[in-house]
């Protein structure tokens, strides 16, 4: 168990007894993006103990162990419960728990204390998928009824150029660079995300090798393509006709007027730099101080 105390910086570190991991939040802290105290009112420091500064210990949450938990002013608990102990879900779902999320290893569970409905945050509500367009000739793949991109549903924290790059070589043997982002597609109620949202997103990409050695399980067919006939043709998907469109646009009026382009910057958090992606902004704004 992590708990965040009502003092400044103090926090405990409660190991459950062979059930996982639990964090409690105090009050007056907000518990999104996860249960760590945000915005410098308080801190989850590992290995600290209570006021003594031992370690406390605590079987699974029982009435008492949530009774105290509202006396100390906490608002929510995150249970974290490995896959061999699924059996502990029951005991802690008597006590009002209920599943937010499940990974490959282990379930989370929460429990909110406040008042009012939770102000927890919802676990993932979109999978990403990303696509890549080859410049010069088009390379679509034939699925069972159309012409499409080849793409994928992007890794966790890969970056949305890396997948297309990964994508477009896993599925057509073609090496490729990165160039922008061409369009989003979003779906909601999409039956591939077990009726969660889907972002699809098309990328420009520049290739460095031309030799078509496509992957079986995944394409009927897979062949370069002029540009207008793959926009005029009727055995292709909507988004790939239209991005076709797209792209003899660019192609004869300049990619600076469809491309969306990338620029990483450092973010708020130490170490961490995150990828800003719009349109191209002209010199004079881009260099602005």
């Amino acid at each position: 168990v992590r708990g965040c105390e009502r003092g400044p910086g103090r926090a405990a570190q409660l190991p459950a007894a062979g059930a996982g991991r639990l964090r409690a939040v105090a009050a007056g802290q907000v518990p999104g993006g996860g249960p760590e105290c945000r915005g410098g009112r308080g801190a989850v420091c590992e290995g600290a103990g209570g006021p003594s500064g031992g370690a406390l210990s605590r079987p699974l949450p029982s009435r008492k162990s949530v009774s105290q938990w509202r006396d100390e002013g906490r608002i929510a608990v995150w249970l974290h419960v490995p896959i061999l102990q699924s059996s502990l879900v029951a005991v802690a779902a008597s006590q009002g728990f209920a599943f937010h999320h499940a990974e490959q290893g282990s379930s989370t569970l929460t429990l909110w204390l406040g008042e009012g409905p939770s102000r927890l945050p919802g676990f993932a509500t979109h999978q990403l998928g990303v696509a890549g367009e080859l410049q010069g000739w088009w390379h679509p793949e034939k699925t069972i009824n159309a012409w499409k991109f080849p793409g994928g549903l992007s890794n966790p924290g890969e970056d949305i150029g890396d997948t297309a790059v990964r994508e477009v070589f896993e599925e057509t043997g073609i090496k490729s660079e990165f160039k922008s982002i061409l369009s989003i597609r979003q779906q909601h109620k999409h039956p591939g995300a077990f009726g969660k949202s889907d972002m699809y997103i098309i990328c420009r990409m520049e290739p460095s090798s031309f030799h078509i050695s496509f992957c079986q399980h995944e394409c009927l067919r897979c062949e370069w393509m002029d540009l207008e006939e793959l926009a005029r043709t009727e055995n292709a998907t909507p988004i790939t006709s239209n991005v076709a469109k797209l792209l003899l646009f660019g192609y004869r009026e300049g990619f600076d007027r469809i491309d969306i382009t990338m620029r990483e910057f450092p973010a708020v958090y130490t170490g961490l730099f995150y990828k800003l992606y719009h349109r191209e902004l002209p010199e004079p704004y881009r260099n602005m101080t």
